[in-house]
């Protein structure tokens, strides 16, 4: 592993030679990431094949993947006095994005004809999900690794289908799913005000998934009367522009 980091790195440098340099950085760079990949598995399964006389280095390679938040400085007050304490600025940076939070107060009903049919999620699409997550996703706040629900592989597809089943047609989710963890991302400019940062949600992994499969059905229910007339968002043939026509039309017929 150390010596083809060492061969991509010298063929990084001799990128700029020309058009062959640049396919064997490529090549060598896709190389290294299977190598990378590949080693990962080996770990994880060596530390599940041990029947936990490993967890200590399970627990390493977690933190690890979970990475070091940045460290905000001090930060300034409504009364402009600097804040230094951890507490006080997640305090604080808390207490602005409430300031600025919107929510829908009034959610228009649905009526379907097909409400009263029971919902199924097919077992092929789940597994389509799984083999998909990304590696190197932020874990929520449940602790969920996508690494680790990649290497179930078969033996964890019929749990997300079964909780997917219960949460859609039960219109509930489990309560780990409706918490995230905020981390702050510096957008530039003075670093403190708190303006200058906006919050970014970690959301669980599998609360994503399930997300993802939703969506695809949705794109399936088009020629239904599943969704609300009025969402344009995350739509296919809908987007801001069309959301702004509709709106100036129910305008220009109000006056």
């Amino acid at each position: 592993m150390k010596r083809l980091k060492v061969t991509v790195r010298r063929a990084y440098n001799r990128r700029k030679l020309g058009e062959h340099y640049q396919a064997e950085l490529k090549r060598l760079s896709k190389k290294l990431l299977t190598a990378k990949i590949n080693a990962q598995e080996t770990f994880l399964s060596s530390v599940l094949q041990n029947e936990g006389k490993s967890w200590s280095e399970f627990y390493r390679f977690v933190n690890r993947r979970n990475g070091n938040r940045e460290n905000i400085p001090a930060i300034k007050d409504y009364n402009g006095g600097l804040i230094t304490d951890p507490a006080d600025k997640a305090n604080n940076l808390n207490n602005f994005y409430a300031s600025v939070f919107s929510c829908e107060q009034v959610i228009p009903d649905i009526n379907s004809s097909h409400s009263d049919k029971p919902f199924n999620i097919k077992i092929s699409i789940i597994r389509k999900r799984l083999a998909v997550i990304g590696r190197n996703k932020s874990v929520g706040p449940d602790g969920i690794l996508g690494a680790i629900l990649k290497m179930d592989g078969e033996a964890i597809i019929p749990y997300p289908a079964r909780l997917l089943d219960i949460t859609i047609n039960n219109g509930t989710i489990p309560k780990d799913w409706k918490k995230a963890i905020v981390v702050s991302i510096y957008k530039g400019g003075d670093r403190s005000v708190v303006k200058k940062y906006r919050p970014v949600s970690l959301t669980s992994v599998a609360c994503k998934q399930m997300e993802h499969v939703i969506a695809g059905y949705i794109q399936v229910w088009e020629d239904r009367d599943w969704l609300y007339e009025g969402q344009h968002g995350f739509r296919p043939g809908y987007s801001c522009e069309s959301q702004i026509i509709s709106l100036s039309g129910h305008v220009r017929l109000l006056r």
